[in-house]
């Protein structure tokens, strides 16, 4: 009997249902994560050079805020909610059940190899489902610990991991999951989507794309600098949501440069390709791909490459054109090219003709200027006057739109996710409407009393 088929007659035992079931499990996954804390720090080191301060911050602790957060929640969330029932359904009661889906499949990318496994996989133990985890394999040694903390934690037939390359994911695609949760690139979303297709599975699709950045002249520049070159340039710019291009107002450009390089260097260093905190590209395929955008535009900060390290200094780009590749392609690493504009309606009518963004970021201090960018820019979602920290709130749903996503996750949402909303409408008894029946004489004047 293959893993899928033993994962479906483990799920249709009911073991998994229960509330202390999935409390148990979800106490068991955090305990195991922390009894292999400082393994999970060295592999995220040996495979994306992450410290071990932005690999607790962005990876593990994130984790564990997860799991407190629905570990609080769960048993809330799992009560059937009732629900008012119309007039025409007197004498009958309607509740809402959140019924788990079955066997999910969740294809974690390379990027936060580890918290991108772990997050939805909470979500499908909270929601009461089996799961089958698909890590990266461009980050072997992650991959690897996640295989060994799960099999630690689970026995296969509940939570397993598959380690394998395009293969091993295409094989897996070809089996009928009862939901797919899949993190990663536009191209490979759209694969996803379409095997999904063939035995119209549900799924949930966490993307990219290029995500703007939009400083207005009333900024306070010097921390919309700061925050900016942090939220760009954390994991080498290989996150899904960091700032992809910046529209800056011409009237303060220069000052806004000078900030934006003098941030570099303090987060940095004069020399980060030599700082050992600082990330590497994740393989030589991508640091060429980078390597490559570098001449499309001039190099205003940075532009030095370590291709032995596979590193790439923090790289600011000015001069750009708009038909140059990098700002047609996710960029997916530490170059941040810097445009102008004018009035803002300039910014606005670009970003509105590019396919919507996973994440956006206005940085302004005037009400009316966030007010306008908020009703007039579609995006999954973001911040003002900050990047990247909205990925860390359990109470809003992170998740993309249009190219960059389909549905969300985190928290309440990641249990809405991986459960189906079932309908159910007890009905008495001992009261039967006889207007409904056709034999019912004045049935239409009963009808049109109750329904107008």
């Amino acid at each position: 009997m293959d893993l899928l088929e033993r994962q479906k007659d483990f799920f249709y035992s009911g073991v998994t249902r229960p509330y202390q079931y999935r409390k148990r499990a979800l106490t068991l996954l955090k305990g195991t994560i922390k009894n292999n804390e400082s393994k999970i720090m060295k592999a995220l080191q040996r495979d994306l050079n992450k410290s071990d301060f932005e690999a607790f911050t962005t990876e593990i602790g994130l984790v564990y805020t997860e799991i407190d957060f629905v570990l609080k929640h769960l048993k809330k969330w799992m009560k059937p909610k009732r629900v008012k029932t119309p007039m025409t359904h007197v004498g009958s009661v309607s509740r809402i059940y959140p019924d788990p889906f079955g066997v999910a499949l969740i294809i974690s990318p390379w990027n936060y190899p580890f918290q991108l496994a772990m997050t939805p996989l909470v979500g499908a133990i909270a929601g009461g489902n089996t799961a089958v985890i698909k890590p990266s394999e461009l980050t072997p040694t992650v991959s690897k610990l996640i295989k060994e903390i799960i099999d630690q934690t689970f026995i296969e037939d509940y939570i397993a991991v598959e380690l394998g390359g395009v293969e091993t994911s295409q094989k897996l695609l070809d089996q009928a999951f009862d939901y797919i949760f899949f993190t990663g690139s536009v191209p490979v979303g759209k694969i996803v989507m379409e095997k999904a297709s063939q035995n119209l599975t549900p799924i949930t699709l966490e993307l990219g794309g290029k995500s703007p950045v939009i400083v207005h002249d009333d900024a306070s520049l010097k921390l919309a600098a700061k925050r900016i070159a942090w939220g760009k340039f954390t994991n080498a710019g290989q996150t899904c949501v960091a700032p992809d291009y910046l529209f800056v107002q011409e009237n303060v450009k220069e000052q806004f440069l000078t900030y934006l390089k003098e941030a570099i260097i303090h987060l940095y260093g004069e020399r980060p390709l030599d700082n050992p905190d600082y990330g590497k590209i994740v393989s030589d395929k991508h640091f060429q791909r980078l390597v490559g955008y570098l001449n499309n535009g001039e190099v205003c900060y940075g532009g030095t490459v370590d291709e032995e390290k596979h590193k790439i200094e923090p790289t600011i780009l000015t001069d750009v054109d708009r038909h140059q590749a990098i700002m047609h392609e996710e960029i997916f690493g530490p170059i941040l090219p810097v445009l102008t504009y004018s009035h803002l309606d300039e910014a606005i009518d670009y970003i509105r003709r590019q396919p919507k963004p996973l994440s956006f970021y206005l940085f302004s201090e005037t009400a009316h200027i966030q007010n306008t960018v908020l009703e007039q820019i579609s995006f999954g979602g973001g911040c003002i006057n900050d990047t990247l920290y909205h990925l860390g709130s359990p109470h809003l749903p992170f998740g993309g739109i249009g190219e960059s996503g389909i549905g969300s996750y985190r928290g309440k949402f990641s249990f809405e996710t991986f459960t189906h909303q079932k309908s159910v409408l007890k009905q008495s008894s001992r009261l039967d409407l006889p207007f409904r029946y056709p034999n019912k004489k004045n049935r239409m004047k009963w009808a049109r009393r109750v329904m107008k």
